[in-house]
């Protein structure tokens, strides 16, 4: 049981590193380069973050920043030093998709990390 949360923990903070942690090399590498490519992919066509702060207590946008701070480091990461997008841009909502899809697709990726450790799933 510590094992499932202890991967499960660990692949929230960093995308890959629970199914690393469980001896899942390759698909971890695969899985940290789909999130992050997502990621970067959507902060660089000036997308930006949905945020908490923002949400004005409308519940859609705070459910779409629960998903995306699922990304993890990398939602802080780029929160805390990168850039908040630019919402005159012409792919500003294109690249907040994008963003929101790398949070989604890593909090699958920890359920997957659940499922392994319990044996559910080899």
């Amino acid at each position: 049981m510590t094992r499932a949360f202890v991967a499960m923990a660990l692949a929230f903070v960093v995308p890959g590193a629970g199914h690393f942690f469980l001896g899942r090399r390759a698909r971890a590498l695969a899985f940290f380069a789909i999130v992050a490519g997502l990621f970067l992919i959507g902060i660089s066509i000036e997308g930006g973050l949905y945020l908490l702060s923002e949400s004005r207590g409308q519940a859609l946008p705070q459910l779409a920043s629960v998903a995306s701070m699922g990304s993890g480091a990398l939602y802080w990461l780029g929160n805390t030093v990168g850039p908040h997008g630019n919402i005159r841009g012409a792919t500003y909502e294109y690249g907040r998709t994008f963003t929101l899809t790398a949070g989604l697709m890593n909090l699958l990726l920890i359920l997957d990390c659940f499922d392994i450790a319990w044996g559910r799933k080899s």
